[in-house]
């Protein structure tokens, strides 16, 4: 079975079947494989463009059926180019789509553990009992403030030993 073909059926991976689909990173990892087939699949038409060019311009005007003959295929290699191009921006799109999915699905799983961990925490504090302590701790820093301010008044014994 060819790449391709292993590519959009499947693969045939043991990893993949059961599970109802591709991993993320798999999927991943054949999208790199399939962007890194096409990069060398584009180099080489460049180097097959440059090629031609060559012999086009090395015939030039003395064999002009050759020259044309390149040029044409000068031609075709370059729509294959353009081709591969556009099938290298979708596969990129892709595969920056399918990383963003991946982690959104990451980031939702740690909100889920955050949320359960949170309710763990308060599913033993009673809001009545907070309340009650709450007013409990005001109370006393009331009294500690008038105690305070009852030390740090010293006006009030300055005047009684004045007379």
């Amino acid at each position: 079975m060819s790449k391709i073909s292993k590519f959009f059926k499947g693969g045939g991976s043991a990893g993949s079947k059961g599970r109802g689909g591709p991993s993320p990173q798999e999927a991943l990892a054949r999208l790199r494989e399939t962007e890194e087939m096409l990069s060398k699949k584009q180099e080489y038409l460049e180097t097959r463009i440059e090629r031609e060019l060559a012999v086009a311009r090395q015939h030039g005007t003395k064999n002009k059926r050759a020259a044309l003959q390149a040029l044409k295929r000068k031609k075709r290699y370059e729509k294959q180019l353009n081709q591969i191009d556009g099938t290298l921006s979708t596969i990129e799109f892709q595969r920056e789509a399918l990383e963003n999915s991946h982690t959104n699905t990451e980031v939702l799983k740690n909100m889920g553990y955050a949320a359960q961990a949170m309710k763990k925490v308060h599913e033993n504090m009673d809001l009545n009992k907070i309340d009650d302590l709450m007013q409990d701790i005001t109370e006393q820093q009331d009294v500690a403030q008038e105690i305070s301010d009852a030390i740090s008044n010293r006006g009030t014994f300055a005047d009684e030993f004045d007379e």
